[in-house]
């Protein structure tokens, strides 16, 4: 979300933008609400609410927008009713809110969104379902998720989840572009100087080179943390789950064989306060290459963050319900 602001601010630098988002869903649909596109007056995109037919139809209808500055609520319907417009076949329907954004007024607005996710506030964009109204920020009574009332889509607008990563070995480098691409925010820690440099991991926002004690403060002041160990060996899991037991991490994942878990367990069971881990990392996806490991980390991280049931997908679709 951070890095959308600050792509939309650098567009509005250069000219006025249309600003396409989810306001409602019906049905099986491929984004959610809130899903956001940005259409620039040289044509080009940002973002997606989808792809495909849909996508296409609201990026013809931006450019009428771009032309006569008019707000727009367009329906996409993927029903694959035959005599709809567009023959997608998802099931379900969207309405999406078109509205240009141009003018310092705009830019304002993005560089507040911009300077309150990079500082860890959350707020929310309230956006009036109107052709008078403006979009505007409020920081109170923040839901958890998008949601349309008395139509205004009142949006959270939430720090990105930081991905702590312990260790800086084989997996820890893979994990890091990848989580990065996730929508992560990557610190890593390893008390290896040669190990832990910024050329190693050009994707991460922290790098530290230090004990890992120089963790403590930092993780005090995350509130949206996910934490991944991947140590070279389970002395240095022991050390850092010792600081970790006390903190409020959403995850913490540990690797290694079950053999390293359960030494890692029964030497921290006896001091008390031993914190949720997922051990060993991961979904099952048969990983054997750290490339792979680091897919598999990913997988779970975003299955802890969405809420997600780490089953296949075609385990639930109607062709093997009904076998």
């Amino acid at each position: 979300m951070l890095e959308f602001y600050q792509q939309l601010a650098a567009a509005l630098k250069q000219d006025g933008v249309v600003l396409a988002t989810v306001t409602s869903t019906k049905g099986s649909v491929p984004r959610e609400v809130g899903a956001k596109m940005m259409i620039c007056a040289d044509g080009k995109t940002y973002g997606t609410i989808g792809g495909g037919a849909g996508e296409a139809k609201v990026y013809q209808q931006a450019l009428q927008v771009l032309q006569n500055g008019e707000k727009q609520l367009v329906e996409i319907d993927l029903s694959g009713a035959l005599h709809r417009e567009i023959q997608g076949v998802c099931g379900g329907t969207m309405l999406l809110w078109l509205e240009l954004w141009s003018g310092d007024a705009s830019l304002n607005l993005v560089n507040e969104i911009i300077d309150k996710l990079a500082s860890g506030q959350t707020v929310s964009i309230i956006t009036p379902l109107n052709i008078y109204a403006k979009p505007y920020l409020e920081t109170t009574n923040i839901p958890e998720l998008p949601q349309l009332k008395n139509h205004t889509l009142i949006e959270p607008l939430l720090p990105p989840p930081t991905l702590l990563i312990i260790g800086a070995g084989h997996i820890a480098i893979p994990l890091a572009k990848i989580a990065k691409i996730a929508g992560f925010q990557i610190i890593i820690q390893d008390d290896r100087l040669e190990f832990a440099t910024s050329e190693r991991f050009p994707d991460a926002s922290l790098v530290l080179a230090q004990p890992i004690t120089s963790i403590l403060e930092i993780i005090q002041q995350i509130s949206n943390l996910y934490i991944a160990l991947v140590t070279r060996g389970y002395l240095q899991d022991v050390s850092a789950l010792e600081i970790l037991k006390h903190c409020h991490a959403k995850y913490i994942g540990m690797v290694g064989s079950k053999k390293r878990v359960d030494t890692v367990y029964k030497m921290l069971q006896a001091q008390g306060n031993l914190p949720q881990i997922y051990a060993p990392i991961g979904l099952d996806i048969g990983a054997l290459t750290p490339e792979e490991i680091a897919v598999s980390i990913c997988a779970e991280l975003i299955k802890v963050r969405r809420g997600g049931t780490g089953r296949s997908l075609s385990e639930t679709s109607p062709k093997n319900v009904h076998k």
